[in-house]
């Protein structure tokens, strides 16, 4: 992670000792790289699951575009932290458009697609089969500064259609429209970001 991130290997270990040593990071507590420095195109590939390598679907080649939401400003920092993660299993059969105002009314920010990435690369478990997650702190402005439908999730391929079966059971980075509703699709969220 720290090649990606184009920072030494001490930098990193130094972090996550810093940050292991605050008293409030408690085991919930993730070491994220900021998304300028590890984009979803180039996290995606170093997941596995089932011996398989992760994969962004076909029909997202913008998904580096999506970018965090003005509500969701990651700390301008290499590295931060995120607490109190959930993967919002119980609001499942929820759409984003539900989800986004009652995580804020919570004081909850929703995982931006890296932080997701990010969270599965450290913690392969978080992501099972019917119990999967959104991402929807990040979103895609179009060109007139409206939100694009997708939002973006992190999931595990049945192998059908365009996945390949080569690739059932590969975790998976794709999307989901906005107004729609998956019964299998939590949605990730956070208490908080910060530096050490």
């Amino acid at each position: 992670m720290h090649e990606t991130a184009g920072l030494p290997a001490t930098e990193l270990r130094a972090f996550a000792a810093r940050a292991e040593a605050a008293e409030d990071a408690g085991a919930e507590a993730l070491l994220a790289v900021h998304p300028d420095r590890a984009p979803a195109s180039v996290l995606a590939p170093l997941l596995r699951r089932d011996g398989k390598p992760g994969f962004v679907v076909t029909d997202m080649t913008d998904v580096d575009l999506f970018a965090p939401l003005d509500t969701v400003v990651p700390p301008d920092a290499p590295l931060y932290v995120l607490t109190g993660l959930d993967r919002g299993d119980r609001m499942a059969n929820w759409s984003p458009d539900e989800a986004l105002p009652a995580l804020t009314a919570e004081a909850r920010t929703p995982l931006l697609l890296t932080e997701g990435i990010q969270w599965v690369l450290h913690q392969p478990a978080v992501l099972d089969r019917n119990h999967c997650f959104m991402t929807l702190g990040s979103r895609r402005r179009k060109p007139d500064g409206a939100l694009d439908a997708r939002t973006p999730a992190v999931w595990i391929s049945n192998g059908t259609g365009r996945d390949g079966r080569e690739r059932r059971n590969a975790p998976k980075v794709g999307w989901c429209w906005a107004g729609n509703r998956h019964t299998w699709l939590g949605f990730g969220s956070a208490t908080g970001r910060r530096t050490v």
